[in-house]
């Protein structure tokens, strides 16, 4: 099993973000990752500290030495995709081919509206998402894009240097197209805040999706975002089937589920203030655990 560490860069300054990547660096996690929003959420107020992502994921890169350094996940509609293809292989070449680009279709409709991009209905942003992954996967193969779509036109377009470690991510808990897009585009499938049971029915939809197109499912990387609350007071503002808490047995417990139905990854997921303490207990006692 591999466990990670993910963290929204907001409601923390960036001395404290540092720490928390350098205590994942130093302490045998496999991965830590940032997230793509302008606003910190849930949305409380707007003058919250929240830091763009690419900028963050570059810094995650340049100050750890050892973990996989990701993003859970760009929205694919704030940036050309050539240009978000080009910053992922530019942070892959800072991190010594440790990245995992996570590429998603977005949902926070303030911050869509707020900084000027609108808010399209949730399929014609799975379309715009679809175009992308197209565009941003022949670049990283190392191929010419010539592509006219609806949302992009590129012609000609190539990206160099090539990438080292580079590898997509599809984030998301929908059945259908976020599964389909994963099968056919994608190293690795995310899911965020999910109990066992969702996981469950969402690997098999994924290995169906996979077994349609004639690939083999176990080419895809999986693994799960939970909310840590583990041996705190505080209540899961994130979906509580998809947290870690309760006592260390309890999170050894929800882990192993995981493990048992197949799921590669699990990443404990911060929503500040960050409990040091419990973070600590969770490396000396629960990690343990799962280490060969």
């Amino acid at each position: 099993m591999k466990l990670g560490i993910h963290a929204g860069p907001q409601d923390l300054s960036m001395e404290e973000l540092k720490r928390l990547w350098r205590t994942g660096d130093d302490n045998g996690f496999h991965w830590v990752s940032v997230w793509d929003h302008f606003y910190a959420n849930p949305l409380s107020d707007r003058s919250n500290p929240c830091f763009e992502g690419v900028a963050a994921m570059s810094g995650l890169a340049t100050y750890t030495e050892n973990v996989r350094v990701g993003c859970l996940v760009f929205c694919a509609l704030f940036r050309n995709p050539g240009v978000l293809a080009k910053a992922g292989v530019t942070i892959d070449h800072l991190s010594g081919g440790r990245a995992d680009i996570g590429i998603g279709a977005g949902w926070f409709e303030e911050e869509f509206r707020e900084f000027g991009y609108g808010f399209p209905p949730l399929g014609e942003r799975f379309d715009q998402l679809e175009e992308a992954l197209a565009i941003i996967s022949t670049l990283w193969r190392g191929e010419t894009v010539n592509f006219s779509g609806k949302y992009y036109d590129m012609q000609g377009a190539v990206c160099s240097p090539a990438p080292l470690g580079l590898r997509l991510w599809i984030g998301g808990r929908g059945k259908a197209r976020t599964v389909r897009l994963a099968a056919e585009y994608a190293d690795g499938f995310n899911m965020p805040y999910v109990s066992v049971a969702t996981a469950a029915d969402r690997l098999e939809r994924l290995r169906a999706a996979c077994e349609k197109i004639g690939r083999d499912p176990a080419e895809l990387d999986t693994s799960v975002n939970l909310g840590f609350y583990m041996n705190s007071e505080r209540q899961p503002d994130i979906a509580a089937d998809g947290s870690l808490t309760g006592s260390v047995q309890q999170a050894v417990d929800m882990i192993g589920g995981f493990k048992e139905i197949g799921i590669q990854g699990v990443n404990i997921a911060f929503r500040p203030p960050i409990e040091w303490d419990n973070l600590q207990l969770y490396i000396e006692e629960v990690m343990p655990h799962f280490k060969s």
